[in-house]
Protein backbone atom coordinates (compact mmCIF):
# COMPACT_ATOMS: atom_id res chain seq x y z
CA UNK A 1 0.00 0.00 0.00
CA UNK A 2 1.18 3.35 -0.98
CA UNK A 3 2.71 6.13 1.81
CA UNK A 4 0.60 9.35 1.83
CA UNK A 5 2.52 12.19 2.66
CA UNK A 6 2.57 15.72 3.50
CA UNK A 7 4.19 17.40 0.40
CA UNK A 8 5.10 21.03 -0.19
CA UNK A 9 5.74 22.19 -4.00
CA UNK A 10 8.39 25.29 -4.06
CA UNK A 11 7.71 26.41 -8.00
CA UNK A 12 7.29 30.03 -9.32
CA UNK A 13 5.91 29.47 -12.29
CA UNK A 14 2.11 29.22 -11.73
CA UNK A 15 0.53 26.55 -13.99
CA UNK A 16 3.10 24.07 -13.65
CA UNK A 17 2.76 24.80 -9.57
CA UNK A 18 -1.10 24.21 -10.18
CA UNK A 19 -0.82 20.93 -12.33
CA UNK A 20 2.15 19.51 -9.85
CA UNK A 21 -0.05 20.12 -7.25
CA UNK A 22 -3.20 18.46 -8.28
CA UNK A 23 -1.13 15.59 -10.04
CA UNK A 24 0.34 14.73 -6.66
CA UNK A 25 -3.33 15.08 -4.42
CA UNK A 26 -4.43 12.96 -7.45
CA UNK A 27 -2.52 10.27 -5.90
CA UNK A 28 -3.77 10.63 -2.32
CA UNK A 29 -1.28 12.95 -0.72
CA UNK A 30 -1.78 16.53 0.74
CA UNK A 31 -0.32 19.31 -1.09
CA UNK A 32 0.40 22.63 -0.93
CA UNK A 33 1.91 24.77 -3.03
CA UNK A 34 4.24 28.06 -2.68
CA UNK A 35 5.64 30.28 -5.36
CA UNK A 36 8.95 31.15 -3.38
CA UNK A 37 11.11 30.04 -0.68
CA UNK A 38 10.31 33.08 1.56
CA UNK A 39 6.88 31.46 1.51
CA UNK A 40 7.81 28.54 3.06
CA UNK A 41 8.64 30.29 6.36
CA UNK A 42 5.52 32.58 6.23
CA UNK A 43 3.18 29.54 4.82
CA UNK A 44 4.29 26.48 6.35
CA UNK A 45 5.98 26.78 9.95
CA UNK A 46 5.88 24.20 12.22
CA UNK A 47 3.58 22.43 10.39
CA UNK A 48 4.76 18.45 9.19
CA UNK A 49 6.37 18.26 6.12
CA UNK A 50 7.46 14.84 4.54
CA UNK A 51 8.79 15.81 1.62
CA UNK A 52 9.32 19.32 -0.37
CA UNK A 53 9.57 19.41 -4.80
CA UNK A 54 11.69 22.53 -5.20
CA UNK A 55 12.42 23.99 -8.20
CA UNK A 56 15.78 25.85 -8.36
CA UNK A 57 15.38 29.05 -10.73
CA UNK A 58 13.03 31.12 -7.32
CA UNK A 59 12.95 34.50 -7.10
CA UNK A 60 14.64 35.25 -3.92
CA UNK A 61 16.06 32.53 -2.16
CA UNK A 62 17.16 30.09 -4.94
CA UNK A 63 16.04 26.39 -4.34
CA UNK A 64 19.56 25.31 -3.73
CA UNK A 65 19.51 27.74 -0.39
CA UNK A 66 16.37 26.86 0.78
CA UNK A 67 17.23 22.99 0.00
CA UNK A 68 20.16 22.74 2.19
CA UNK A 69 18.36 25.39 4.57
CA UNK A 70 15.31 22.85 5.01
CA UNK A 71 17.94 19.68 5.40
CA UNK A 72 19.51 20.86 8.02
CA UNK A 73 16.46 21.65 10.02
CA UNK A 74 14.91 18.36 9.22
CA UNK A 75 17.67 16.02 8.36
CA UNK A 76 14.99 13.32 8.02
CA UNK A 77 12.61 15.21 5.18
CA UNK A 78 12.42 14.20 1.55
CA UNK A 79 13.95 16.72 -1.04
CA UNK A 80 13.34 16.29 -4.94
CA UNK A 81 15.02 18.78 -7.09
CA UNK A 82 12.70 19.47 -10.62
CA UNK A 83 14.92 22.00 -12.52
CA UNK A 84 16.06 22.61 -16.47
CA UNK A 85 19.69 22.89 -14.44
CA UNK A 86 21.12 19.80 -16.31
CA UNK A 87 24.55 19.90 -16.28
CA UNK A 88 26.04 17.14 -14.15
CA UNK A 89 28.05 20.22 -11.98
CA UNK A 90 24.51 21.02 -11.11
CA UNK A 91 23.14 17.84 -10.66
CA UNK A 92 26.40 17.27 -8.02
CA UNK A 93 25.82 20.50 -6.56
CA UNK A 94 21.44 19.62 -6.23
CA UNK A 95 22.93 16.33 -4.10
CA UNK A 96 25.50 18.15 -2.03
CA UNK A 97 23.09 20.66 -0.93
CA UNK A 98 20.17 18.06 0.49
CA UNK A 99 18.51 16.24 -2.71
CA UNK A 100 17.55 12.64 -2.47
CA UNK A 101 16.80 12.95 -6.46
CA UNK A 102 17.19 15.62 -9.05
CA UNK A 103 15.48 15.27 -11.71
CA UNK A 104 15.70 17.71 -14.81
CA UNK A 105 12.70 19.60 -16.81
CA UNK A 106 10.83 18.56 -18.90
CA UNK A 107 9.62 16.30 -16.25
CA UNK A 108 6.43 14.35 -16.82
CA UNK A 109 4.42 13.96 -13.76
CA UNK A 110 3.97 10.59 -14.36
CA UNK A 111 7.76 10.21 -13.65
CA UNK A 112 7.53 12.81 -10.87
CA UNK A 113 4.79 10.68 -9.31
CA UNK A 114 7.08 7.35 -9.46
CA UNK A 115 9.87 9.50 -7.71
CA UNK A 116 7.76 10.25 -5.26
CA UNK A 117 6.53 6.89 -4.38
CA UNK A 118 10.01 5.60 -4.47
CA UNK A 119 11.02 7.82 -2.06
CA UNK A 120 8.15 7.66 0.33
CA UNK A 121 8.96 3.78 0.57
CA UNK A 122 12.15 5.26 2.87
CA UNK A 123 9.26 7.05 5.03
CA UNK A 124 7.10 4.83 5.29
CA UNK A 125 8.63 2.67 8.73
CA UNK A 126 7.83 6.91 11.08
CA UNK A 127 4.16 6.35 9.48
CA UNK A 128 3.90 2.85 10.69
CA UNK A 129 5.36 3.53 13.95
CA UNK A 130 2.83 3.44 17.01
CA UNK A 131 3.05 7.12 18.75
CA UNK A 132 3.03 6.90 22.77
CA UNK A 133 1.85 10.76 22.54
CA UNK A 134 0.22 13.15 19.49
CA UNK A 135 1.06 16.52 18.41
CA UNK A 136 -1.53 18.52 16.65
CA UNK A 137 0.06 21.54 14.48
CA UNK A 138 -2.42 23.67 13.95
CA UNK A 139 -3.89 23.54 17.45
CA UNK A 140 -0.66 22.99 18.87
CA UNK A 141 -1.95 20.53 21.77
CA UNK A 142 0.28 17.57 22.96
CA UNK A 143 -1.72 15.00 23.83
CA UNK A 144 -0.47 11.66 25.39
CA UNK A 145 -1.95 8.55 27.74
CA UNK A 146 -2.36 11.20 30.60
CA UNK A 147 -4.33 14.11 29.04
CA UNK A 148 -3.04 16.80 26.72
CA UNK A 149 -1.21 20.31 27.01
CA UNK A 150 -0.93 23.26 25.33
CA UNK A 151 2.73 24.01 23.48
CA UNK A 152 3.95 27.16 22.16
CA UNK A 153 4.76 27.67 18.34
CA UNK A 154 8.55 26.85 19.25
CA UNK A 155 7.58 23.77 21.83
CA UNK A 156 5.83 23.05 19.01
CA UNK A 157 8.72 23.17 16.20
CA UNK A 158 11.49 21.56 18.43
CA UNK A 159 9.12 18.72 19.24
CA UNK A 160 8.33 18.01 15.02
CA UNK A 161 12.09 18.08 14.52
CA UNK A 162 12.60 15.64 16.89
CA UNK A 163 10.52 13.43 15.37
CA UNK A 164 11.78 13.82 11.60
CA UNK A 165 15.26 13.69 12.73
CA UNK A 166 17.82 10.39 12.35
CA UNK A 167 17.81 8.61 15.91
CA UNK A 168 15.45 11.39 17.20
CA UNK A 169 18.65 13.44 17.77
CA UNK A 170 18.98 17.19 16.62
CA UNK A 171 22.22 19.34 17.61
CA UNK A 172 21.90 22.38 19.74
CA UNK A 173 22.48 24.99 17.17
CA UNK A 174 19.85 23.16 14.87
CA UNK A 175 17.34 23.40 17.42
CA UNK A 176 18.59 27.38 17.98
CA UNK A 177 17.77 27.91 14.18
CA UNK A 178 14.22 26.28 14.39
CA UNK A 179 13.95 29.60 16.67
CA UNK A 180 13.34 31.42 13.69
CA UNK A 181 13.95 35.20 13.92
CA UNK A 182 14.43 34.98 17.80
CA UNK A 183 17.72 32.55 16.86
CA UNK A 184 20.11 35.74 16.89
CA UNK A 185 19.19 36.70 20.25
CA UNK A 186 18.67 32.60 21.73
CA UNK A 187 21.59 31.35 23.54
CA UNK A 188 22.33 27.42 24.98
CA UNK A 189 21.06 28.75 27.98
CA UNK A 190 17.66 29.99 26.88
CA UNK A 191 17.81 26.53 24.73
CA UNK A 192 17.90 24.74 28.18
CA UNK A 193 14.95 26.59 29.42
CA UNK A 194 12.66 25.82 26.47
CA UNK A 195 14.33 22.05 26.88
CA UNK A 196 13.07 22.01 30.31
CA UNK A 197 9.82 23.49 29.65
CA UNK A 198 8.81 20.75 26.38
CA UNK A 199 10.63 17.78 28.94
CA UNK A 200 7.97 18.74 31.72
CA UNK A 201 4.98 18.45 29.22
CA UNK A 202 6.17 15.62 27.55
CA UNK A 203 6.12 13.90 31.54
CA UNK A 204 2.77 15.81 31.75
CA UNK A 205 1.31 13.78 29.32
CA UNK A 206 3.14 11.01 28.28
CA UNK A 207 4.15 9.29 31.71
CA UNK A 208 7.65 8.67 30.78
CA UNK A 209 10.69 9.85 33.04
CA UNK A 210 12.99 11.03 30.87
CA UNK A 211 11.37 11.97 27.11
CA UNK A 212 14.32 14.18 26.30
CA UNK A 213 17.63 13.11 26.78
CA UNK A 214 20.65 15.81 27.09
CA UNK A 215 23.78 14.89 24.31
CA UNK A 216 26.57 16.42 26.36
CA UNK A 217 28.60 18.65 24.36
CA UNK A 218 26.52 18.01 21.51
CA UNK A 219 22.49 18.60 21.56
CA UNK A 220 19.21 16.79 22.22
CA UNK A 221 17.77 13.17 21.63
CA UNK A 222 13.85 12.55 22.01
CA UNK A 223 13.45 9.14 23.68
CA UNK A 224 9.88 8.94 22.77
CA UNK A 225 7.54 8.19 19.48
CA UNK A 226 5.30 11.43 18.44
CA UNK A 227 2.76 11.54 15.38
CA UNK A 228 2.12 14.82 14.31
CA UNK A 229 -1.22 15.64 12.45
Amino acid sequence: MATLLNIVVVEDHDALREVTVHALASLGHAVVGIDCAERFDDSIGARPVDLLVIDLNLPGEDGISLARRIRAAQPQVGIIMVTARGQINDKVMGYENGADLYLTKPTSLEELGAAVQALARRLKRQHQQLPDCWLNLVSFVLQGPQGSVNLTAYEAAMLSGFTRAPGGRLESWQLLEMAGKQGANASKSTLEVQIVRLRRKLVQVACCEHPLKAIRGWGYQLCLTVAIS
